[in-house]
């Protein structure tokens, strides 16, 4: 496969030193939790960037060169058929879910993506199993599948407001420590479950500050174009900050772990959590070494005919 692309552009050697790159890819490490014993939430700043002093246009232009190389991440991952790529976004409101998305993913081939936005369960969903409507929508070999909110709301809203389990027509004790540990390690056995069957799961918490929020949320009001994002439940959303993050801190420790990972992405910063977001895409897709897979062994062997095939016919 073609060497690593950013270490090799003549343009980026003229105008960004390639130290730089190697050290925010280094930087990536310290965001990803695989072990939840140890996390501390409060250990990890929404507006971090690493200490590498990078500014907003060396973000736009890194950003830019790293998208190639996951087209071709991509396109290997698409040819292959070995391997699936779930990717889990999780956070509050206003914390760029939806730009992520949108900038992360532009450009690569959208046959081999699909994207699933769990919102309010319907009445259909709430007759099954919390994990019922997910496993469904998990992505098939070959392909990325993006979640835009996920299973974790089932341990994040529901744990906020409890008063929503009684909608989910379930027996036994609700609410309780044993229940939520229950609903975790259902989780935990999903994930494993995915990473057996070859999906590579990554999960993102896009951490934003409630400072950050509150300046997002009054463009939503002030800018016109921007009015149709808001909705009144992000205030209300808003007046249970410190029980989300209590939430967030739970759930992060207790599903993290080598085959599911947690990035707890700075997300102050949308430029920089979107890098953050995509290198560590472009990490995990080059652990699989993967390569362009062999033809069949009879193209190779009757090739000089397909080709006088071809080149005899008449256009």
């Amino acid at each position: 496969m073609q060497t690593f692309l950013l270490y090799s552009h003549q343009k980026y050697r003229e105008e960004k030193p390639v130290s730089k790159l190697t050290q925010f890819l280094d930087v990536l490490d310290s965001y990803s939790v695989t072990d939840g014993s140890t996390f501390n939430l409060k250990n990890y700043k929404p507006d971090d960037d690493g200490k590498l002093g990078l500014k907003k246009e060396d973000g736009v232009f890194l950003l830019k060169e790293v998208k190639a190389l996951l087209q071709e991440l991509q396109e290997l991952l698409y040819a292959n058929k070995t391997h699936s790529l779930l990717i889990v976004l999780q956070g509050m409101d206003a914390a760029g879910k939806d730009g992520t998305i949108k900038h992360v993913m532009s450009g690569v081939n959208p046959q081999g993506v699909s994207v699933a936005s769990f919102k309010n369960p319907s009445s259909s969903e709430l007759a099954h199993g919390f994990l019922w409507r997910i496993h469904a929508a998990a992505p098939e070999a070959g392909h990325i599948g993006l979640f835009n909110r996920s299973h974790y709301e089932d341990v994040l809203v529901t744990k906020v407001h409890p008063e929503l389990l009684e909608k989910e027509h379930l027996s036994g004790p609700l609410n309780t420590p044993e229940f939520w540990e229950g609903r975790y390690d259902d989780i935990r056995n999903l994930e494993h479950y995915l990473s057996r069957q070859g999906t590579v799961v990554i999960k993102f918490f896009l951490n934003i500050s409630r400072k950050k929020q509150k300046k997002r949320l009054l463009e939503r009001l002030d800018i016109p174009e921007k009015r149709w994002k808001f909705s009144s439940a992000d205030l209300r959303e808003r007046e249970f900050w410190d029980k989300y993050q209590e939430a967030f801190q739970d759930a992060i420790s207790a599903t993290a772990s080598p085959h599911a990972p947690w990035v707890v992405v700075p997300s102050d910063r949308k430029w920089y959590a979107r890098l953050v977001v995509i290198g560590t895409i472009i990490r995990t897709l080059k652990n699989l070494h993967q390569e362009l897979p062999k033809p069949d062994p009879e193209v190779n062997k009757y090739i000089d005919d397909y080709r006088e095939h071809l080149l005899r016919e008449k256009d």
